[in-house]
C-alpha cells in the first residue's frame, strides 16, 4: 500500500507530521499510530492487560505486554550464537549487551 511506504519513509527522514494537541506538549510523531501511543502518556490509558491468573499488569503498548508475557512463560527467544555459550534472553537488547562479554 502506498500509504505504508510514505509512513515508513518518514522514519528515515525524521519528518514528524503528527503533533500532540495536549497543551504544553511539543511532541511530534512520524505516524498517527505513534502519536496515539504517545498520547497514552498523558491519559494513563493502558489497554493491553495481562491475562495470566493473579497478574494485574497492563501496558500502554502491546510490545511491552509481550515482553512481560515472556516472564510468565519462561520464553527466551534470543539466543547467543557463540560456540559453547548457552545464554538466552527475553529481549534483543539484552542479547546485544551479553554479546559484548565475548568480544571484550
Amino acid at each position: 500500500r502506498p500509504g505504508h511506504l510514505t509512513a515508513h519513509t518518514r522514519t528515515h527522514s525524521g519528518a514528524q507530521v503528527f503533533a500532540c494537541d495536549k497543551a504544553g506538549c511539543e511532541h511530534e510523531a512520524p505516524t498517527a499510530s505513534d502519536l496515539k501511543k504517545h498520547k497514552r502518556t498523558h491519559t494513563g490509558e493502558r489497554p493491553y492487560a495481562c491475562d495470566e491468573p493473579g497478574c494485574s499488569y497492563s501496558a500502554a503498548e502491546s510490545g511491552v505486554l509481550k515482553r512481560l508475557m515472556r516472564t510468565h512463560s519462561g520464553e527466551r527467544p534470543f539466543h547467543c550464537d557463540e560456540p559453547g555459550c548457552g545464554f538466552n534472553a527475553t529481549q534483543a537488547g539484552h542479547l546485544k549487551t551479553h554479546k559484548r562479554t565475548h568480544s571484550g
